[in-house]
């Protein structure tokens, strides 16, 4: 007997179940291969349901990339709140998220997110437009060339791991490059 018609009605948990196996899809198989209904198979809802709350495949991975960026959003105030000193510190929980955090750091599936989003022109733009206003946001904080230098060579970490996992950086250990990204924030 189908479950369809007795369950209760939960448009945001079913959303929000959307959202969040679009990600884990787009992660373990690659943004090209994430099919609508791949997405509904894996959230537990038909076709038909997914389409209701996203008219298309596009609508859907920005959806779902929108629902990353705010979780990566409250994740950053959460370590710039806790950062004691105000200069760098939208830095500093950028080298934090990027090194160690099992949601968004190197060794997470949101790397693969990323990548897929800087491959597909929309995403991509996404993408950018977050971290322009992020940067605009601590723009009397994080503005200073140096910084940028920190964070563009956090970037670089990024892009190394996804290309190679654990062959990061042949002189240092990660941590290590990790603690001199710091220091240099402050």
């Amino acid at each position: 007997m189908s479950t369809a018609y007795t369950r209760k009605k939960d448009p945001e948990a079913v959303r929000l179940a959307l959202l969040e196996c679009t990600l884990d899809l787009m992660t373990g198989q690659g943004l090209p291969n994430v099919s609508l209904q791949a997405v509904a198979d894996a959230a537990g809802v038909t076709k038909g349901g997914l389409l209701h709350h996203f008219s298309s495949k596009q609508i859907l991975l920005e959806a779902a990339l929108d629902h990353m960026l705010d979780q990566l959003d409250r994740r950053m105030d959460e370590l710039m709140a806790d950062d004691p000193s105000a200069h760098g510190c939208f830095t500093r929980a950028y080298i934090e998220l990027t090194f160690d955090d099992p949601r968004f750091g190197i060794t997470s599936p949101a790397m693969a997110q990323g990548m897929a989003a800087l491959g597909d022109e929309v995403l991509g733009e996404k993408w950018l437009a977050w971290m322009k206003t992020r940067l605009a946001w601590h723009h009397r904080t994080d503005s200073a060339p140096e910084l940028e230098v920190v964070r563009l060579a956090v970037d670089g970490v990024w892009l190394a791991h996804l290309g190679a996992p654990g062959q990061t950086c042949l002189l240092h250990s990660i941590p290590a490059l990790k603690e001199r990204l710091l220091a240099m924030t402050r």
